[in-house]
């Protein structure tokens, strides 16, 4: 079974994390959400409250088959200035695992320290033009080999179903998912 982490740091977009978070466990793709804080309990981008499934301290070591990074005004900026995020996303991305930003994250996580490596990616607004690491590409979407980013929480579930089909490596059980509940994709 693939097994998926997702980085809640505090002030994360909360329907970005959990839009995704519900995707993929309705595909039977395992999820644990790691606080990128010293407790498991996060309070998101609109004050509600969190508690994840460990800290990403105690997981450190582990190796997941895609890291999801949420956005989030304040929960971009608190990942991008973690050091232990930073070494966590880049040895996946060494190991070739996927690597899934959405909104905000792949500017400022990603673009902020060095890690789009010339990949094409997609991020919310005009963070893009301060970036050089990568090419900007505007569409919901992007992938470019293991990088996968989203452009933001109204495409939340483009996002999640095309990571979903990308783990799974098969569309037609996503297609059929996403046709009981989200008709464009």
């Amino acid at each position: 079974m693939k097994k998926v982490a997702v980085l809640l740091a505090p002030g994360f977009e909360e329907a970005e994390a959990i839009v995704t978070i519900d995707i993929l466990r309705r595909l039977n793709i395992e999820v644990e959400t790691l606080a990128c804080a010293e407790s498991r309990a996060v309070v998101s981008y609109h004050n509600i409250p969190m508690v994840a499934d460990h800290t990403l301290n105690e997981r450190l070591d582990t190796r997941y088959d895609a890291v999801v990074l949420p956005g989030g005004p304040q929960g971009s900026v608190n990942l991008a200035a973690s050091q232990e995020v930073i070494r966590f996303v880049a040895a996946h991305d060494e190991a070739g695992k996927l690597i899934c930003p959405i909104c905000s994250a792949a500017a400022r996580v990603l673009g902020g320290n060095g890690l789009l490596k010339g990949r094409r990616y997609v991020c919310s607004g005009d963070l893009w033009q301060d970036i050089t690491d990568g090419e900007y590409v505007d569409a919901p979407v992007v992938e470019d080999g293991n990088l996968l980013s989203g452009k933001g929480l109204g495409h939340a579930f483009d996002f999640a179903l095309t990571l979903s089909a990308r783990l799974l490596g098969d569309e037609a059980p996503v297609r059929d998912h996403a046709d009981h509940i989200y008709y464009r994709w």
